[in-house]
């Protein structure tokens, strides 16, 4: 007799990508109820969150006057609190308000020419950047608009609607869930033969094709799993290539960027900024970084002789405890 327990597979398309995710659920659950309810999660987040929506809660704090204060709806809140705060433990490797130079660039919702833009425009419009700009009242829930700062989430948001989605399956019943937004993913909970959800650590395009290293496979109990790289959205100019990540230090796209670099944290959204972060910081000192704070992170770099593969010692910590 069959099992009435199964793994269902959810998707659909939400902030420019996909989300899919795989339930155990009986076989009698409404799934178009539980596709629903994901679809208004992720909207949500669309909804207060998205540059490329005119009418959203971030872009109309982005076209606010100077000197005006906003109550921001609890998502939108719950973000910009965590973007700040890992903005400051980064030392502004990561940084929320730099969304103008990566426009300038070529890249994101305003995105202009992909081409190298003029030092003193890229002079002028780093002048209303800075996370440090960010006022916040947390008994209000507000934001100050300083004048002309520009929120862009992008790097954070996605994780966020995983946790999100996954929080709100676990409200509705849901005992196991692997969720996954643009490649941002978390677990949690058994399948239906008591294995946890396993999943292979993203890789760089050379590790497709080669075997350089054994690949990562992790298991997801109650964790999420992010990473950042050069591989989704690049340009090439003048025999350089110019990735979408930028640096805010130096205000151009962060060279010689590692071909991916991975964050395990419970949190999708936390794994999500930082490998962000320490994307920006680079294999080596992203690295130390990493394992200074306690942070599970694995970098693949390539270097004279090809990949560099290197991880922190808490990302060492779940492969150890990943079954094989």
């Amino acid at each position: 007799m069959s099992s009435p327990i199964d793994i269902a597979a959810l998707g659909g398309h939400t902030m420019g990508t996909q989300w899919s995710a795989k339930l155990v659920v009986p076989r009698s659950r409404d799934l178009h109820a539980l596709h629903a309810g994901i679809q208004t999660e992720l909207d949500r987040v669309v909804a207060q969150m998205s540059t490329w929506e005119d009418n959203s809660d971030i872009s109309r704090y982005n076209r606010a006057a100077t000197g005006s204060w906003h109550a921001l709806p609890t998502d939108f809140w719950n973000v910009l609190q965590a973007a700040r705060d890992i903005a400051e433990r980064s030392g502004g490797a990561f940084d929320p308000s730099i969304g103008p130079l990566v426009a300038l660039w070529g890249f994101g919702a305003h995105a202009g020419e992909q081409r190298i833009p003029d030092a003193a425009r890229v002079a002028e419009v780093a002048r209303s950047c800075g996370w440090q700009r960010l006022q916040l009242n947390p008994q209000a829930h507000a934001a100050l608009q300083p004048g002309g700062l520009q929120l862009d989430l992008s790097a954070i948001a996605k994780g966020y609607a995983v946790d999100l989605v996954s929080r709100w399956l676990r409200g509705v019943g849901v005992s196991a869930a692997l969720v996954e937004v643009g490649g941002e993913l978390h677990g949690y909970g058994n399948k239906p033969d008591g294995e946890p959800w396993r999943v292979l650590v993203e890789s760089a395009p050379e590790e497709d094709a080669g075997a350089e290293y054994p690949p990562r496979v992790l298991a997801l109990d109650d964790l999420a799993v992010a990473t950042s790289g050069d591989r989704w959205h690049h340009y090439e100019q003048g025999g350089s290539s110019y990735s979408h990540t930028l640096d805010p230090h130096s205000h151009a796209p962060v060279s010689r960027a590692a071909a991916a670099v991975t964050v395990i944290d419970r949190e999708a959204m936390r794994a999500d900024a930082w490998a962000t972060a320490l994307t920006v910081m680079g294999a080596e000192q992203g690295l130390a970084f990493a394992t200074a704070n306690g942070l599970a992170a694995r970098f693949v770099a390539r270097g004279a002789a090809g990949l560099e593969e290197t991880m922190s010692p808490a990302f060492q910590q779940y492969l150890d405890a990943t079954p094989t």
